[in-house]
């Protein structure tokens, strides 16, 4: 967004909205008061100014006389279209050299190149969607799981921010009161009943607390949970995440220390993704290599959401209780899982008992199904209900921290009484963060920062 001319610009832009790239086709996007009149220029068809719309109209680009291709042109007239601009999409073969030509073409007439999040801009600068709301755009096209995409859709369909709008309403009536209790300073007269502004903090404490804490979740279903493999070397760690992936990720070998670097995979769970790391064998070495590699396994672990702590039959009882120990100490989920249970005697087993484990082989894939149903409730995500509003955004709990810490000095203010001005100073604030969020409240540089982040066409 840098160099902008201006944050409620009125020209034209255009960018391709689908993945650069040859292909079946692509989709060209304009988006201005003249993206209609521009493509008309170029389009030998029906006048597309006389048309409808939502609207489809085939016909052919032309350069001069040279034909370019042959297309299918969308009509959104405003303010029925996404930027509540005028809307053209051009739908055209998936040709680089036609790509490339018709843009340069299009710009040569009058359009702008868009820049990264530019389209989503216009739609929130227009009313279309509010800044959380257009963040969840952002969230919904990196959403890679069912879950990550339903809390998009749930955010950018409003039910953050209209969650948030009647907080902040009822606390705009309040400030209002307030302010005006100082217009009438010298009478010594309240207008703001204190115990109903006292019972509305608290509501609003409950409601920005239970956000808050939804962040932990909502942070897993949009990135991902990170789950290290750990364990000593040769039992079984790689087999396990092979058995994990359903494919042949990490080499498998009999020869200890194979895995001296962090291998990494995805995969969904019911529908939340799970990344797990296969990571170096724990054990004392002087190879400087495999040294290296227990160093980042151990890191790995530190970093991880959950661990799963593998070992197998040749093990003995007590250093299995001192190696959970050691990992324990992390103050991380783990999850112990004897590996190999073909090779383990029955007796073996009766003395394991006082321990937590959960047995699999896996290389024959046994136990696979119940280990993953044992990491979703682990991580506490067996019960999700992503039709829950779940914070998913840094920037969103920060602001949600702010308004907390407002709304604290506000109570403070109430049980150790002060003037109406330091009241009402404290209420500002509380809206002024909870603004941030929506996008009531604004900077050029917050807006650059966030749809900087996006993909050019959107």
């Amino acid at each position: 967004m840098q160099n902008q001319p201006s944050l409620y610009p009125s020209d034209t832009i255009v960018a391709l909205a689908t993945p650069s790239g040859s292909g079946a086709i692509g989709v060209i996007r304009l988006s201005g008061p003249e993206a209609i009149s521009i493509t008309n220029k170029v389009f030998r068809g029906k006048d597309l100014s006389r048309q409808a719309s939502h609207t489809i109209h085939f016909g052919t680009i032309r350069d001069g006389e040279a034909v370019l291709d042959e297309v299918l042109v969308s009509l959104f007239v405003a303010p029925h279209s996404y930027t509540r601009e005028n809307v053209v999409e051009i739908s055209t073969h998936g040709s680089q050299y036609i790509i490339e030509n018709l843009i340069r073409l299009l710009i040569r007439e009058g359009a702008r190149a868009a820049k990264p999040g530019e389209f989503t801009l216009r739609a929130f600068l227009n009313g279309g969607l509010d800044l959380s709301q257009a963040e969840a755009v952002a969230d919904l096209i990196a959403s890679n799981s069912a879950a990550s995409h339903q809390v998009a859709m749930q955010q950018m369909r409003g039910g953050f921010s209209g969650e948030l709008k009647q907080l902040r309403e009822q606390l705009i009536h309040f400030a209002s009161m307030v302010e005006l209790e100082l217009d009438f300073s010298e009478e010594d007269v309240e207008f703001a009943n204190r115990e109903q502004l006292r019972d509305l903090i608290y509501q609003i404490l409950r409601v920005t607390g239970r956000l808050i804490r939804s962040f932990e979740q909502g942070n897993v279903m949009k990135n991902g949970v990170p789950v290290v493999i750990a364990g000593k070397p040769n039992v079984g760690k790689s087999t396990l995440l092979n058995a994990l992936l359903n494919e042949e990720r990490a080499i498998v070998s009999d020869i200890a220390g194979t895995t001296r670097d962090t291998i990494e995979d995805e995969i969904s769970i019911r529908g939340v993704v799970f990344r797990f790391i296969d990571t170096a064998g724990i054990r004392q070495t002087q190879d400087q290599i495999e040294a290296k590699g227990v160093e980042r396994t151990l890191e790995k672990m530190r970093q991880a959401r959950l661990i799963m702590y593998l070992f197998d039959p040749e093990q003995d009882a007590p250093e299995i209780s001192q190696q959970l120990n050691e990992a324990g100490e992390l103050n991380i989920p783990l999850v112990a899982v004897m590996n190999k249970t073909d090779l383990l005697q029955a007796g073996r087993k009766q003395e394991l008992e006082g321990l937590e484990m959960h047995y699999i082989s896996a290389r024959d894939k046994q136990g696979i199904e119940e280990l993953k149903e044992e990491i979703l409730r682990k991580v506490n995500l067996h019960q999700i209900n992503t039709d829950d509003v779940l914070v998913t955004n840094i920037r969103h709990v920060e602001a949600l921290q702010h308004t907390e810490a407002s709304l604290n000095r506000v109570l403070e203010g109430i049980e150790n009484p002060v003037t109406s001005d330091f009241l009402a100073m404290d209420i500002k604030q509380a809206l002024y963060y909870l603004g941030e969020i929506t996008g009531t409240v604004t900077t050029d540089d917050l807006l650059d920062n966030i749809f900087s982040k996006f993909c050019i066409g959107k």
